[in-house]
């Protein structure tokens, strides 16, 4: 699963620099794996990647998770939630983005076009 977890981390990554000629930034030096994904010209944040515990998220689990913040629209957020792809985001707020599990539970088909919808969102 950890093996996992990197893959999937930098699947994204490779997937941001690859699109959108995005260089992470890591604004907290404290916490080396919470990463910024932002918008070369206004600098408005796209996404937030964030190794967190399972349990701050809401799931009894022990250990550790990537997660992939991202802005969506309302209705794509309630969808996203109801289904349960998406959790409402952490650390962000919970009507416009959600952050996804990037532990496996959610396939990189599923994240790339939602990280294109956050990109164009927050042009």
């Amino acid at each position: 699963m950890e093996n996992e977890l990197f893959t999937l981390r930098g699947a994204v990554l490779d997937f941001a620099a690859d699109n959108y000629g995005t260089i992470p930034d890591a604004p907290w030096p404290k916490y080396r794996w919470n990463q910024v994904l932002r918008h070369s010209n206004n600098k408005k944040w796209y996404g937030l990647l964030m190794r967190v515990k399972y349990r701050v998220l809401g799931i009894e689990k022990d250990g550790e998770t990537d997660v992939l913040d991202l802005k969506c629209t309302p209705t794509a957020r309630e969808i996203l939630v109801g289904e349960g792809t998406a959790l409402p985001a952490y650390h962000m707020n919970k009507e416009k983005w959600i952050s996804l599990l990037l532990d496996g539970t959610v396939p990189a088909e599923t994240i790339f076009p939602l990280l294109e919808e956050s990109y164009e969102l927050t042009k």
